[in-house]
């Protein structure tokens, strides 16, 4: 009897209190990721997120605030940079406007750095050509790394002499 009393007392108050629990629950507000606001793409976590990917330079932004042409290559081949972990090592590869160029890649500290870049060495009288040394100097020289990884796409790499070079990400 005792029993059946301290039952019917613990549902009285706990009916109740789940109810209001349930009905607290469903008036929470829910966020989409669609509507939430982006992430820092300077977050230092969010350079791990470049393993096994592939980048084409689409914008050059000068420390002035100019803007940078960033031609093609003779082939009308991008400007790009692929960041591969397939061989068991952090691997660098890419076309610099002229030629390939391939070497080794660090992600510490949320910044992307680059070991000893070697290429081809086709010399080259077009555009594409011109830029490649101004390129390859900026990757040697990164001070700051932005990643955003929702749409569209980003990497943002900003050399010691402030410029910005803005990587949108390419299918592999």
């Amino acid at each position: 009897m005792a029993l059946r009393s301290f039952t019917r007392h613990v549902a009285h108050y706990v009916a109740p209190l789940s109810l209001a629990c349930l009905l607290t629950a469903c008036s929470l507000p829910v966020h989409t990721d669609a509507s939430a606001e982006a992430p820092d793409p300077f977050n230092p976590a969010a350079t791990q997120l470049l393993d096994d990917t592939t980048w084409e330079l689409t914008s050059w932004k000068q420390a002035d605030g100019a803007m940078r042409n960033v031609p093609h290559g003779d082939n009308g081949e991008p400007v790009t940079l692929a960041l591969s972990t397939a061989t068991g090592q952090r691997r660098a590869s890419g076309f610099s406007g002229c030629n390939r160029y391939m070497g080794t890649y660090v992600l510490k500290d949320g910044k992307l750095s680059f070991g000893p870049l070697a290429g081809t060495r086709m010399a080259c009288m077009t555009p594409g050509g011109q830029i490649e040394s101004a390129y390859l100097d900026a990757l040697a020289h990164i001070d700051r790394t932005g990643v955003q990884m929702r749409a569209p796409q980003q990497l943002q790499l900003i050399p010691e002499n402030g410029d910005t070079l803005t990587f949108t990400r390419r299918e592999q």
